[in-house]
């Protein structure tokens, strides 16, 4: 079976007095090996076993996730509010919540459900983001495991929510609606095909036409469903702009850029760079703001916007 079919479960997120019974797998050698069928609860000895064996990730199949999104949803609080676990394990719990959510939200933006799902993880987002809590710590734990657009969603979200929150004082509302348009700042890709965003090699003219499509199309669907606000949509729509004029699709320049999609412009770049892509590998947090400085200095990002980026995801990774 395809790796599209198997979720990964932090070991860190599962309770054993609470974790729904379901069958858990183990990979192997690119096989997935049944570790417990779904009679049989997960018990606070299976964790020690596999903490002692080094597991960081148990698997699940894609059909049984919505019975793991009720189970971390509804105990999230819990979960991060557990004395046990450090900051990181927490970080690993809530991008894994968000992920998930990232997926169905995808799947239904207009859904009052997930979109409010959505909210409630964003909030947590902001408690933990303001703790300073080992946020980037925890997005490469996971990112290896899931399919890029979802994981990449959750990032910019969270550096977004992280640099809102230390750079700009800007009230409750308006941060929840931050989160939500970084959560699906890259919607419209839903409309582009697989073949072109799987491809390895270079894109044709027509491709790359193809691909800037995306936060037109986005925005169009989402603001159409009426469910979201202006600002979150303006980060689906220009979080291509650049600075000097020269992104997609409007051609806006400097301040005529929406603050929130400059800033999730900054972020989008910095997640793309450090996260493994199916025609390059990532680059190191260092390399990929050397990279960005450079870009920054030719136009593509208001500079001292930028050089604040790099202060605060600096500080946070501890160089």
């Amino acid at each position: 079976m395809k790796d599209s079919y198997w979720r990964p479960i932090s070991i860190d997120s599962i309770d054993p007095e609470y974790f729904p019974l379901i069958p858990l797998f183990l990979k192997s050698s690119g096989n997935y090996v049944l570790y417990k069928d779904a009679e049989r609860p997960f018990t606070s000895e299976d964790r020690r076993r596999l903490e002692r064996s080094f597991t960081e990730f148990v698997y699940v199949r894609s059909g049984d996730m919505l019975e793991i999104n009720r189970y971390l949803e509804s105990n999230l609080t819990k979960l991060l509010g557990r004395d046990d676990l450090n900051s990181t394990a927490k970080g690993k719990i809530l991008y894994q919540s968000s992920v998930n959510c990232v997926i169905d939200m995808f799947e239904s933006p207009e859904s009052s459900a997930h979109i409010e799902r959505c909210n409630s993880l964003i909030r947590h987002m902001m408690k933990f983001a303001a703790t300073g809590s080992h946020i980037l710590d925890a997005f490469h734990s996971i990112a290896g495991h899931n399919f890029y657009i979802f994981v990449h969603s959750v990032q910019v979200t969270a550096l977004g929510m992280l640099v809102h929150e230390k750079l700009f004082n800007i009230e409750h509302d308006e941060m929840m609606d931050v989160g939500v348009g970084s959560m699906i700042h890259d919607y419209g890709m839903i409309f582009i095909t697989d073949k072109i965003l799987d491809k390895a090699d270079p894109l044709s003219d027509i491709e790359y036409y193809k691909v800037k499509q995306h936060t037109r199309k986005g925005y169009e669907y989402l603001r159409d469903t009426g469910k979201f606000s202006e600002v979150a949509l303006n980060i689906v729509h220009y979080h291509h702009e650049r600075f000097d004029g020269a992104g997609y699709p409007s051609g806006l320049k400097k301040d005529d850029i929406p603050r929130s999609a400059q800033v999730a412009s900054i972020c989008d770049v910095y997640s793309a760079l450090t996260l493994d892509r199916s025609y390059r590998k990532a680059v190191s947090h260092q390399d990929a703001l050397k990279t960005m400085k450079q870009e920054a200095k030719a136009g593509a990002f208001n500079v001292e916007l930028f050089n604040r980026f790099e202060e605060l995801v600096t500080m946070m990774k501890g160089h």
